[in-house]
C-alpha cells in the first residue's frame, strides 16, 4: 500500500503529464500557451503573469481547441499586452552618444541644452538626431516625441504607396506603444501601427504594412489573404520571421 506521500506525488505526475507546451499564429504573433486536459465538458482560456493557458476535456480535439484560440485572438493579445505591460522593464537611460537601431542602421543620439527641439542629421551609417532640452529629465519625452513624428510620416508614406498598389482607400493611421503588436486594421478605425517598428528596417514595416492593407480587402488569415499579401511582399515569409527576432530586441528608454 502506498503512502499518503507517494499518492500525492503520484498525482503530481500525472498532472504535470497532462499539462503541453504548444505556440499558436495569432495575427503577427507567435503566442506561447500551456494546454491542460481535465476533466471538464469545455474548453476554457486563462491569462495571468505566466502566459496563455488553455484547459480543454481530454477527448477535445486539438483543431476545436485552435479553432477557439484564432476565435478570440485579438482578446488574447489585449489581455497579454496588460500583462505585459505589468512587467518591470529593464531600462536604458538616454545618454548623449547613444546608439539605437535605426531602419536598418544606427541613430545616434546628442544631447544639447535649448528649448526641447529635435534636429535630424542625416549620414551613410544612418541618422543623428540631437535632442535640444531644458533639463535632462526631458530626454524621454522629447525623444519619444521625435520618433513619434517621424514614424508617422513614414508610415503615412508607406501606407500610401501600398494602398495604391493594393487597390484599396488609404486608410487613417494611428499609432500605438504595445510591446508585442506591430499593427491592427478594421474597416471602422483603420490602421493602427506601432511606432517601435521604426527601429527595424524598412522591408520589416512594407511588411507589417501590407499586412494591415490586406486586411481591407480579406478580414482573415485564409489562403486567400496571404495570396493578397505575397502578391505585393513576395518575401513576406522571410519578413515576418525577421520581425519575430527583431521584436525581442527592442531598446526600452528612460
Amino acid at each position: 500500500m502506498s503512502s499518503p506521500l507517494e499518492r500525492a506525488s503520484a498525482a503530481s505526475r500525472q498532472a504535470a503529464a497532462s499539462e503541453t507546451q504548444r505556440t499558436i499564429e495569432l495575427g503577427e504573433r507567435t503566442v506561447a500557451y500551456v494546454l491542460r486536459r481535465s476533466p471538464r465538458r469545455t474548453i476554457g482560456l486563462s491569462i495571468d503573469h505566466r502566459g496563455l493557458r488553455v484547459g480543454a476535456p481530454p477527448r477535445a480535439p486539438l483543431h476545436e481547441v485552435e479553432s477557439l484560440l484564432l476565435r478570440h485572438g485579438e482578446w488574447i493579445g489585449r489581455k497579454l499586452d496588460e500583462w505585459h505591460a505589468r512587467r518591470p522593464e529593464r531600462l536604458q537611460a538616454i545618454t548623449d552618444g547613444l546608439q539605437l537601431p535605426f531602419l536598418g542602421q544606427t541613430l545616434t543620439i546628442r544631447l544639447a541644452s535649448g528649448g526641447k527641439r529635435c534636429l535630424w542629421h542625416r549620414h551613410a551609417g544612418g541618422a543623428i538626431l540631437s535632442l535640444c532640452l531644458r533639463a535632462p529629465a526631458e530626454a524621454p519625452r522629447v525623444l519619444e516625441r521625435a520618433l513619434r513624428e517621424r514614424a508617422r510620416e513614414l508610415f503615412s508614406e508607406r501606407l500610401a504607396h501600398y494602398a495604391a498598389v493594393l487597390e484599396v482607400p488609404q486608410p487613417r493611421l494611428s499609432l500605438t506603444a504595445a510591446r508585442t503588436r506591430w499593427g491592427s486594421c478594421s474597416a471602422r478605425n483603420g490602421v493602427r501601427l506601432n511606432w517601435r517598428l521604426l527601429h527595424f528596417p524598412l522591408p520589416v514595416i512594407d511588411y507589417v504594412v501590407v499586412h494591415e492593407l490586406a486586411h481591407l480587402r480579406e478580414m482573415n488569415h485564409s489562403p486567400r489573404f496571404w495570396a493578397i499579401v505575397a502578391a505585393a511582399c513576395p518575401d513576406w515569409q522571410a519578413l515576418r520571421a525577421e520581425l519575430r527576432v527583431l521584436g525581442k530586441t527592442l531598446p526600452g528608454l528612460v
